[in-house]
């Protein structure tokens, strides 16, 4: 027994130990949480039971620390006190708080506890950082604790808003904070800049353990500049909000880097994270985004685009019912949304709807009249759509300028309209080129609704402007990874393919066929003057309608008695 004590305590310490060492997960069952400086650590936090954070033996160098700690999607609450007051506490699911150091201060505590029912699997680290570093969230004048490096996120279908507190200058341990609002020199915090970055986790995955390993390369300043997309840079001067397109089902990293031009000197907020979805609701689960009417819809939608993308020029009429599908059913759907409160699926079953007759009116235009040039502007219009809104989907659409209504849509709709223009001189040419590359992307948004690809933000980004009026503030940059790599391939095999079995097809052929109306009339006539056509010997419609309908009627009259009638004449 007496060997068994000592051994006992010394398996606990070395237990203690490989806990808190750097991107171990462990299953924490102890009240007291041991961390190192920029080390990260794995814990699970429990209903009722909370948990307290100690960092030892901190440097004289060091003037403060951002304690932060992140789970997926259930709230953790962190504080400095055990009674968890609201001025002195933040909850969510990516929280920290800034400890000032007092002079000779080499311990640091915070406490930790959860509300959910479920244990809450967790990442935290504590980041130093020295008196000529700037304190993010320093002058916070918007929120509860008094500094607050916190970024604010909230979303809806259309954009993601991330908010947060203007920093200030840092200061030595013991003296207090330069004022946030006496002046706006180079001496004041008016020099300072916000760097504002972007981090995609991988494509069509949702679980805990990514999102908290990647969550690692977005919380120091090194990782973040090394990882992150940098999207933005803010002046002081400017509002601390920032405007993203909304990804649903897609995790992305956000964090800003705030610097001092002066000092060269840098510091990190927390990082936040959305998925742009709901993981513990029914209604727009991260699981079960695709809906069944949209599945529907696109499915039969791309089989129609594939049938245009390979047969579409020889089948005139049908490429032009898939024209005016697309140009009345975009156009009727922009005009719902706006004006109307509908549900999504009663929206897409009017735009089928309104869509199917825009193709019909445009079959019956072609018919009547025969007129090319308006059929062709047209297709030259929706495939100039889709080229201008390829080009908006680079980095050309983030450019500050083009977040101004005026200036995008006047851009957009001149590179639209270029593209009819400057193929009217080879009208066939524009047809096949429409039908190979607008009916091949067709596919994609059909393959978006089973699996998520960013190339069908390419015109769902167009969209969302269109009808959501805050949409103009947001950066539409999206991630580019394999499966979208796999299926832009997939895109243009079969855009090449339709266009070039098109042209071998057509070679020879009329450019386009002979009018339906003229055709139909010279036909007619031919059969009223040729009374040798045996078209010529058949009877009127109404005719012939009237004797089907005496032959119905009689089959329901009662057979007539059989025998003689009449007297016999003598």
């Amino acid at each position: 027994m007496g060997l068994l004590g000592p051994l006992h305590l010394a398996l606990l310490g070395l237990g203690l130990g490989l806990a808190g060492a750097a991107e171990t997960p462990v299953n924490s069952s102890v009240d007291l949480l041991e961390f190192s400086l920029g080390k990260f650590r794995y814990f699970k936090l429990k209903q009722l039971f909370p948990e307290e954070a100690v960092l030892r033996h901190i440097a004289s160098n060091v003037t403060f620390i951002i304690f932060q700690v992140h789970s997926q999607y259930k709230n953790i609450t962190v504080s400095f006190s055990k009674s968890f007051p609201p001025d002195a506490s933040g909850t969510g699911v990516d929280k920290g708080l800034v400890s000032v150091l007092r002079p000779e201060q080499r311990v640091c505590t915070w406490y930790l506890e959860t509300s959910d029912a479920d244990n809450v699997w967790s990442v935290a680290v504590p980041l130093s950082y020295s008196e000529k570093d700037p304190i993010p969230g320093g002058c916070n004048l918007e929120f509860d604790l008094d500094v607050d490096p916190n970024i604010y996120l909230e979303y809806n279908l259309y954009e993601t808003v991330i908010k947060f507190a203007p920093a200030n200058l840092g200061h030595a341990r013991g003296t207090d904070s330069p004022p946030c609002d006496l002046g706006t020199g180079q001496d004041s915090r008016w020099r300072l800049q916000y760097d504002v970055y972007q981090y995609f986790l991988p494509e069509n995955n949702l679980t805990e353990d990514v999102l908290l390993r990647h969550m690692q390369k977005m919380s120091m300043v090194s990782q973040v500049e090394a990882s992150g997309f940098k999207v933005a840079t803010l002046k002081s001067s400017e509002k601390t909000i920032v405007y993203f397109s909304s990804i649903p089902g897609q995790g992305v990293i956000y964090n800003i880097i705030v610097r001092d031009p002066v000092l060269n000197t840098s510091a990190a907020y927390v990082p936040a994270h959305t998925y742009a979805c709901h993981f513990n609701t029914t209604l727009d689960n991260c699981s079960s985004l695709g809906r069944l009417s949209t599945k529907v819809f696109f499915t039969i939608f791309a089989i129609l685009g594939l049938f245009i993308c390979l047969f579409g020029h020889r089948f005139w009429k049908t490429e032009l019912f898939f024209i005016g599908f697309i140009f009345v059913g975009f156009f009727f759907y922009i005009l719902i949304t706006r004006l109307t409160f509908l549900q999504y699926d009663d929206r897409l079953i009017l735009t089928a709807v309104a869509g199917g007759i825009g193709g019909i009116l445009l079959v019956m235009v072609w018919w009547r009249f025969g007129l090319v040039l308006i059929c062709m502007l047209c297709v030259g219009l929706v495939l100039g759509f889709l080229i201008s809104s390829v080009a908006f989907f680079t980095p050309l659409g983030d450019l500050k300028i083009f977040h101004d209504d005026a200036v995008f849509w006047v851009a957009f709709s001149c590179m639209a309209i270029s593209i009819p223009v400057v193929f009217i001189g080879c009208l066939r040419i524009l047809n096949i080129l429409a039908c190979g590359i607008t009916g091949s992307y067709c596919v994609v948004l059909a393959i978006n609704s089973y699996l998520y690809t960013s190339l069908s933000y390419i015109t769902l980004n167009v969209l969302k402007r269109a009808v959501d009026t805050n949409f103009n503030k947001a950066y539409t940059s999206m991630p580019f990874q394999t499966n979208d790599f796999v299926i832009l391939a997939i895109w243009g095999m079969l855009a090449v393919s339709g266009i070039t079995f098109q042209i071998r097809r057509e070679r020879g052929q009329p450019f386009f066929p002979p009018h339906p109306y003229k055709m139909w009339k010279r036909e007619r006539e031919r059969r009223v003057t040729n009374i040798l056509d045996p078209s010529y010997h058949v009877r009127p419609l109404r005719e012939r309608l009237y004797s089907k309908l005496t032959q119905l009627k009689q089959l329901f009259q009662g057979e007539e008695a059989s025998g003689e009638r009449t007297p016999l004449l003598l």
